[in-house]
Parts: C-alpha cells; sequence; structure tokens
C-alpha cells in the first residue's frame, strides 16, 4: 500500500512538473513574440525557438526519466525572467497623436491647472484637428461626479472613466488608457506582456465621449455618483498626483493589475478604505452593479432600470457637439 502510495505521490509530482513547465513555456514564447527587438519575423522565429526547446527538453526528460533537462530548464527559464526584468517602461517613443503629451498638473489651494488637457475635434479616427490645452479649475466649485462607461463588444467589458462636473458647465474626464505607439494597435493579450505603458489622459467630453460613440461605434452610459465635495475632491486631486506619478516615472499597463478600472478602484480605496474588492473590478463591464451594491449609484430604481436610462449613446450621436455635455445630460 505505502508503495503504491509514493508510486501515485511520484506520478502526481511529475504531472505537476510537467504543468508549470508547459505554462512557463508557454508564457516564455509569448514574452519572446511581444518584447523580441525587430521584426514579427525575427520574433516569431524567437518564440518558435524557445517552445522547440521546451518540448525537446520535456521529451527528453521523460524519455530518459531524468531531472537533468528540467535542472537545465530551470537555469534557462532564470536567464528569460532575468531579461524580462530588464525590459523598462518610458515615456521616450514615438508615440499616437493622441497620447502624445503626458497630462500635468499643479495645485495650489483650491486651484488646480491642467497642462495638456487633451480637446480633439474627431471627424474619423485618422482624421481630426488635435489640440492640447492649459486649463484652470477651482476645487470649491467643484459639483458633480459621473461614471462613465465605453462597451465595443462584450457586455463583460468596457472602458471606465470618470468625468467631474463644475458649477459653471464646465467637465473634465479623467481616462486611464493605453499609450500606444504610433501605428500600433490595441491587444488584450499584449496588456500582459508589456507592450503598452500607461497613460492618464484629462480630456473635453467632446472629445473623449464623443469619439467613442460617434467615431467608433461604442455604446456609452453615463452615471452619477453618489459622492460629496469632500470625496470628489479628493478623488480629483489622486488623478492630479496619479498623472505628475506617470510623467516623472512611467510605468506599464496591464490588461488585469493595471487597467482603467483598478486603478480607479486603488485611488478610491485610499478615500475609503473599507471598499470591497469585486470580480466586477475586472469584468468592467459590470461595473455599474458593483457601484451599486457600494452605494455609489442611485438605488431608489432598480440597477436594470439604471442602466436604461444612463444611456447616453444616441443621445451623443445626435448632438452637433457644441453643447454636448447638456445634451448627453438632458432627460
Amino acid at each position: 500500500m505505502l508503495k503504491k502510495l509514493r508510486t501515485i505521490g511520484r506520478m502526481a509530482f511529475i504531472a505537476l512538473v510537467a504543468l508549470v513547465t508547459c505554462c512557463s513555456g508557454a508564457w516564455g514564447a509569448l514574452a519572446l513574440w511581444y518584447q523580441l527587438p525587430g521584426s514579427i519575423i525575427t520574433r516569431t522565429i524567437g518564440s518558435a525557438i524557445w517552445m522547440v526547446g521546451v518540448i525537446a527538453l520535456v521529451t527528453l526528460a521523460v524519455n530518459r526519466r531524468s531531472w537533468l533537462p528540467a535542472g537545465f530548464y530551470a537555469v534557462i527559464y532564470a536567464v528569460l525572467l532575468c531579461w524580462w526584468a530588464s525590459i523598462a517602461p518610458s515615456n521616450n517613443r514615438t508615440w499616437a497623436d493622441d497620447v502624445s503629451h503626458l497630462l500635468t498638473g499643479t495645485v495650489q489651494g483650491s486651484q488646480v491647472t491642467l497642462n495638456n488637457v487633451r480637446n480633439f475635434n474627431w471627424r474619423t479616427d485618422d482624421d481630426y484637428d488635435a489640440r492640447w490645452e492649459t486649463r484652470r479649475y477651482d476645487l470649491d466649485h467643484l459639483a458633480t461626479a459621473d461614471a462613465v462607461l465605453s462597451y465595443w463588444g462584450s457586455a463583460a467589458i468596457a472602458h471606465a472613466m470618470i468625468s467631474f462636473g463644475f458649477d459653471d458647465g464646465s467637465h473634465v474626464v479623467f481616462s486611464v488608457e493605453i499609450r500606444k505607439k504610433r501605428g500600433q494597435q490595441y491587444s488584450a493579450i499584449g496588456g500582459f506582456f508589456k507592450q503598452f505603458e500607461t497613460i492618464l489622459v484629462a480630456a473635453d467630453e467632446r472629445d473623449i465621449i464623443r469619439v467613442r460613440t460617434n467615431v467608433r461605434g461604442e455604446d456609452d452610459y453615463l452615471y452619477p455618483l453618489r459622492m460629496d465635495r469632500a470625496a470628489m475632491r479628493a478623488l480629483f486631486l489622486s488623478y492630479v498626483r496619479g498623472a505628475n506619478t506617470l510623467a516623472v516615472t512611467p510605468a506599464f499597463y496591464n490588461t488585469i493589475t493595471s487597467n482603467c478600472t483598478t486603478i480607479v478602484y486603488r485611488m478610491a480605496k485610499q478615500i475609503e478604505p473599507g471598499l470591497p474588492r469585486d470580480i466586477r473590478l475586472l469584468l468592467t463591464g459590470y461595473l455599474p452593479e458593483y457601484l451599486y451594491k457600494v452605494g455609489a449609484l442611485d438605488r431608489s430604481v432598480p440597477i436594470a432600470e439604471l442602466r436604461q436610462r444612463s444611456r447616453i449613446t444616441e443621445k451623443a450621436r445626435s448632438s452637433s457637439g457644441d453643447d454636448f455635455s447638456t445634451a448627453i445630460r438632458a432627460s
């Protein structure tokens, strides 16, 4: 009986080692494909060589019943991890126009000056008038905070933004986004492999919401948040601090751990430490249900009705753009 248990244990251990080797090998192949310098052909060859080598070592270990190939794999995988750790984010690349300028801010009492607020006039994704502005805001006149969610496919995935409104009718939207290089396209998988840096964009609603609804065909929702002025002010200032930090210390975007929602959550948690973790912080399309649960949205109506009321897509598309913020909030 003891011998049988030892045999089962040995087989389970071998299976575990094989599983870890296969998973780490697949990760290594993707890391090489996304980060090896050179053309797509070079990256494909490098990734393929790595996978062939991993398969050969696993086969050799099984056929010869030897741990030596596993030891050799551990060494080369450690080298791969050292190379991976050496890949550092940068603010000095040839960036796409819409993320070419870094947001920074200065705070003097209640007065906040934001440099490089984006105010593009979009006709298509490739045809636009680029404008970067310096804007000043008085936090004593901060009146509202709205969560804006933009959907482009799956109901489970959305891009989340926060729009702050002032009592003079002006608005500014903060959005955590990938910082694409010129000609680069978004990739959810690439977001796991240091393909993009993170940028914090501040923009006019007519720019950052309208480009999604009217140019890219996305479906947008605007949810007024239940926050007192002190919390709104603290969240606004946390965005300014975050932007200033990224301007000095660049960071990689990560599809799971450092995306548009998780960063907002970390900021909000500084204000309200009791905020619970939830899978809906990752499945961003269901963020309204999370906000509803924690009391950040109006709970006088069911969430399904609130979602229906909050849809602004058609209002945005029918707006001329001259008074966009008023048009998307029309009852």
